[in-house]
C-alpha cells in the first residue's frame, strides 16, 4: 500500500507542476513568463550540474549499503551537497556577470537550485531510510508549497520575480518539513574517511551526473534555438509553455517508477545474481515503457482539450502547433535517459553515458540549428531532434541487449494499441461535456487494461 500511495503521491506532483504553469501563464506577460521559464529551466540545469552526481551516486552504494555502513554514507552525502552549494553559490555568482536575465532573476535562479539540491539529496536519503511514505509525503508538500507559493506571488506582483520567489520559499517548506518529519540516521567519520568517500562517489558519480547535466542541456539549447527565431512574442510563449509543460508528466512518471522500483534492482543486482537481476530489471523496463505509452496518448488526446480552456489566447496557437510534437520528443529523451541508462548504471559505465548524451546533444543541435536556418516551422525543428533522439536510442541500446532484461512485446504492442486509441480520442469533439466524459471513460478503461495486463499495480506493491 505504501507504495502504491508513493505512485499516486509522484501523479499529484506532475498535476500540481501542470496547474503551476498554467497559472503562471495567466498570472505574467508573455514576456515575464519567458524570462521565468527560462530562469527555471537554467536553475533546473545548474541543480543537475551541482548535485545530481550525488543524487546518483546515493542512490547507487545507498541502496544495497547496511545500515552501519548506510549512516556513514549518509554523513559524506550531506557534507558534500554542502560543499556543492557553496561552489554553485560563488561559480554561479561570477558567472551571471555575462547572463542576459537580470540580476534579481539570476540571483532566485541560483538561489532555487541551491535550494531544490539540498532537499533532494535530503529526501533521497529519507527514501533509502526505509521511509518510502514520509519521502513520498514530503514530495507532495514540497509540490503543494511550490505551486502555492509561484502563484500567490504571481497575483501579488505579476513579476517573474515574483514567482521565482514563491518557487523558492516552497523549496524551503519542503526541507524544513523534511527535517522536522524524519531525521536520518547518520555516523560521523574523520575528515580521510569522508575523503575517500567522496573519491567513490565522484568516481562514479561526476560521470553519471554528467551524462545528466548533456541531456538536460538537450531540451534547453533547443529552446535558445528556436526561441533565437520566435523571440519574446506570443509564440515564444506558447512554445516555452509546451517545452515546461510536456516534460513534467514524463519526468515525474519516471522518478516514481524509479523510487519504487529502482533500489529493488540495484539490490538484486548486487547480491540476487543473476537470473534474479534480470527479472527485476525486466519488470521495471516494462513498468516504463507502458506507462509512459499511455502517458503520450492521453497527453497527446488531452492536452488541446486542456489548453483551449486554460492556456492563454496570445500563446494558444503556438502551443497547439508544437505541442504533439513536443510530447513525442520527450518521450523519447525520457527513454533515452533514463531506461537506456538503467543496465550502464548497474554496471557502473559512466563513460558510456557521457558519450550518448553528448552524443545526442550534439546530433538534436545540428538538426535543429539546420531546421532553423531551413525555415522550418518550430513544430519540424523538434520533429527532427525527435528523430535524432531516436536514432541515438538505437546506438545505445547495446548494453542493454547484452542484458537480456527483454520487456513481454506482446505486453508493450498493447500498451503501443492503448496509446493510440487514447491519442485518436483527441480528435473527437468535447463539447456537449457528455463527450468529453466518454473519452475520459475510454482513456481510463485502457488504461486499467494495460494496468492490470502488466501486473503493474501489483508490482509497486512489491518490495
Amino acid at each position: 500500500m505504501t507504495r502504491l500511495l508513493a505512485m499516486a503521491g509522484y501523479v499529484y506532483q506532475s498535476a500540481a507542476a501542470i496547474i503551476l504553469i498554467f497559472a503562471i501563464s495567466h498570472l505574467l506577460p508573455a514576456a515575464d513568463y519567458t524570462n521565468f521559464s527560462l530562469a527555471l529551466a537554467s536553475s533546473q540545469l545548474l541543480c543537475v550540474l551541482m548535485f545530481e552526481w550525488l543524487q546518483l551516486a546515493g542512490l547507487r552504494f545507498l541502496a544495497a549499503a547496511k545500515e552501519n555502513e548506510a549512516a556513514r554514507l549518509r554523513w559524506s552525502l550531506l557534507a558534500a551537497g554542502l560543499s556543492s552549494a557553496a561552489a554553485l553559490v560563488v561559480v554561479g555568482a561570477c558567472a551571471s556577470v555575462a547572463s542576459v536575465l537580470p540580476t534579481g532573476i539570476v540571483a532566485l535562479g541560483l538561489g532555487i537550485s541551491v535550494l531544490q539540491g539540498l532537499t533532494d539529496l535530503y529526501f533521497l536519503s529519507v527514501r533509502l531510510s526505509d521511509r518510502l511514505g514520509i519521502a513520498s509525503f514530503l514530495l507532495a508538500l514540497r509540490a503543494t508549497g511550490l505551486l502555492a507559493g509561484a502563484v500567490a506571488a504571481g497575483v501579488f506582483s505579476g513579476t517573474a520575480e515574483a514567482a521565482l520567489l514563491g518557487i523558492a520559499s516552497g523549496h524551503v517548506l519542503g526541507l524544513l518539513a523534511g527535517l522536522a518529519a524524519y531525521r536520518t540516521p547518520m555516523e560521523r567519520v574523520p575528515l580521510q574517511r569522508m575523503l575517500a568517500d567522496w573519491k567513490d562517489f565522484s568516481r562514479y558519480g561526476m560521470l553519471a551526473a554528467g551524462a545528466s547535466v548533456i541531456h538536460l542541456s538537450v531540451p534547453v539549447l533547443l529552446r535558445v534555438v528556436i526561441l533565437g527565431r520566435l523571440g519574446a512574442t506570443g509564440a515564444g510563449a506558447g512554445f516555452s509553455m509546451a517545452l515546461d509543460l510536456l516534460q513534467r508528466p514524463f519526468w515525474v512518471l519516471n522518478a516514481a517508477i524509479h523510487t519504487v522500483s529502482y533500489p529493488e534492482v540495484v539490490n538484486d543486482f548486487e547480491h540476487g545474481g543473476s537470473a534474479r537481476s534480470v527479472q527485476s530489471a525486466r519488470r521495471m523496463f516494462e513498468f516504463m515503457i507502458c506507462t509512459t505509452l499511455v502517458l503520450l496518448g492521453g497527453l497527446i488526446g488531452f492536452i488541446p482539450d486542456a489548453a483551449r480552456i486554460l492556456v492563454p489566447q496570445a500563446s494558444l496557437a503556438g502551443f497547439l502547433e508544437t505541442a504533439p510534437m513536443v510530447a513525442a520528443f520527450y518521450f523519447l529523451h525520457t527513454h533515452l535517459q533514463a531506461t537506456t541508462a538503467v543496465v550502464p548504471h548497474l554496471e557502473k559505465l559512466a563513460t558510456r553515458l557521457v558519450l550518448v548524451a553528448a552524443g545526442q546533444l550534439a546530433v538534436v543541435v545540428a538538426v535543429s540549428l539546420v531546421a532553423v536556418s531551413a525555415g522550418l516551422s518550430p513544430r519540424g525543428a523538434v520533429g527532427w531532434a525527435t528523430v535524432a533522439t531516436f536514432a541515438t536510442i538505437l546506438v545505445a541500446l547495446g548494453p542493454t541487449l547484452r542484458f537480456e532484461a527483454f520487456p513481454r512485446w506482446p505486453l508493450v504492442m498493447q500498451a503501443l494499441v492503448a496509446a493510440l486509441l487514447i491519442g485518436s480520442l483527441g480528435s473527437l469533439p468535447t463539447e456537449p461535456t457528455t463527450w468529453l466524459a466518454g473519452k475520459i471513460v475510454i482513456a481510463a478503461i485502457a488504461t486499467a487494461v494495460i494496468g492490470w495486463r502488466g501486473d503493474f499495480l501489483m508490482l509497486a506493491r512489491r518490495g
